[in-house]
């Protein structure tokens, strides 16, 4: 597959190589850090290691033999100060990259002092030293944890997230206006590995079986290996998304699928928060502090699919008629839109209360001095459609409390026509 997209984080790359320093990139497994980092040091002739999980010796050395062909010197490294002694020692500029940094350090704990150390006392002027990794949990508590020997010894920080629907449809030749194209987009998500797996021609059901029903498919075990790498080991942590899978949104209610105390999960939900699998939604105005009133989404479009449909219907997905498959594809890829429509607005959330629900409301782009307040449908409307549905909203503003501390708003309709927008 072509390389497409990423121009933000190839900015990002030249800049940090302009300063020089510490550059940390992370992100989760197979978002395309990797093929990120290596197109950006082919033009550079920068020098690439990526390590690998084995005893402090044996990982050492790949890193060593990676990096020579470029290196002047005669010794061999058996300690990692040795190996950054000697690139210190190097005569001319160099762009050196780490990567899967936390197989290093899970071997080696004294690897990161080592590291401050000579970051702070011998990396040559102009030289760029870059770490990756696809831990999220472990790289924050590397880099952002205030008590971490490298707590702030970054230039920057870059989070390599997974791409937007437009990327898609530039990578795989999709039609950025056509339905059945964000149907095959809420199914692989924004991450291009998955990517492969999108033919031309191919419907969207085809496309869901060959990556998840099909006799061992490649999405089959993806959610124990991603938990794995981010460290989130238990039964706990399957059983939570199970149960946000089929449609347990609240804490309560995930505790009472669960048959344990919503205290239980306070610890479990928040690795799954550290590791970007859940996002936490609260109502459009409100904080942590100001409410109790949260909800729990899975984030990766694949996850949720993979426990909202893989999960609960997999046994029986081949006697299902075409029909039925397609509504179940239909109705994940709605949640999906809904997530691509509240991208669109800096700052909107959903909001609800006791009678109320509103799937969008922002800061309105067009009159930051008033509300945007949306409705969104996953189908093409057709006018007297959107009349209704508009109508309906009106209703339902009227009926909000939010209404009482925004006096100024615009009500909108937000349809699968803006895909093409």
């Amino acid at each position: 597959m072509d390389f497409v997209n990423r121009v933000a984080e190839l900015r990002e790359l030249d800049a940090a190589a302009r300063y020089g320093g510490l550059l940390v990139v992370f992100g989760r497994r197979r978002v395309g850090k990797t093929r990120l980092l290596r197109q950006w040091l082919q033009g550079r002739g920068g020098l690439y290691s990526q390590a690998i999980e084995a005893q402090r010796d044996l990982q050492i050395q790949p890193v060593f033999q990676d990096l020579l062909p470029q290196l002047e010197t005669q010794l061999v490294p058996k300690t990692w100060p040795e190996l950054l002694e000697i690139l210190a020692l190097q005569k001319r500029r160099w762009v050196v990259c780490l990567d899967e940094f936390p197989y290093l350090t899970a071997v080696d704990t004294s690897l990161p002092s080592q590291l401050q150390k000579w970051l702070d006392h011998s990396l040559p002027r102009g030289c760029l030293l870059i770490l990756a990794g696809s831990s999220t949990r472990m790289m924050n508590d590397l880099f952002l944890h205030r008590a971490a020997p490298l707590y702030g010894r970054a230039r920057k920080l870059l989070h390599v997230r997974p791409m937007d629907y437009t990327a898609f449809c530039a990578a795989c030749g999709q039609k950025p206006g056509d339905l059945a194209s964000f149907e095959k987009f809420a199914c692989v998500g924004g991450i291009p590995k998955y990517w492969e797996f999108v033919e031309a021609g191919q419907d969207v059901v085809t496309l869901v079986e060959s990556l998840y029903f099909d006799f061992a498919p490649y999405m089959e075990q993806e959610p124990q290996r991603i938990l794995r790498d981010e460290g989130v080991i238990g039964l706990n942590a399957v059983a939570v998304l199970e149960a946000l899978g089929r449609g347990a949104e609240r804490p309560s209610e995930i505790a009472s699928r669960l048959g344990t105390a919503q205290t239980n999960l306070s610890r479990v939900l928040q690795q799954l928060l550290d590791a970007s699998v859940l996002a936490r939604e609260l109502p459009f105005g409100e904080s942590v502090r100001s409410t109790k009133k949260t909800l729990y989404r899975i984030q990766d479009p694949t996850m949720r699919f993979w426990f909202r449909v893989f999960s609960p219907h997999q046994s029986r997905w081949g006697t299902y008629p075409v029909a039925e498959k397609l509504k179940l594809i239909h109705d994940h890829a709605a949640t999906v839109f809904e997530d691509f429509c509240r991208a669109r607005f800096p700052g909107a959330q959903r909001y609800w209360e006791s009678e109320v629900e509103l799937d969008l409301v922002a800061p309105d782009p067009d009159d930051r001095q008033q509300l945007l307040v949306a409705e969104v449908k996953w189908r093409r409307l057709t006018v007297a459609e959107r009349q209704h549905v508009l109508r309906q909203l009106e209703g339902k503003w009227a009926r909000c409390s939010l209404r009482a501390h925004h006096p100024k708003f615009r009500l909108d309709v937000l349809d699968a026509s803006v895909l093409g927008a």
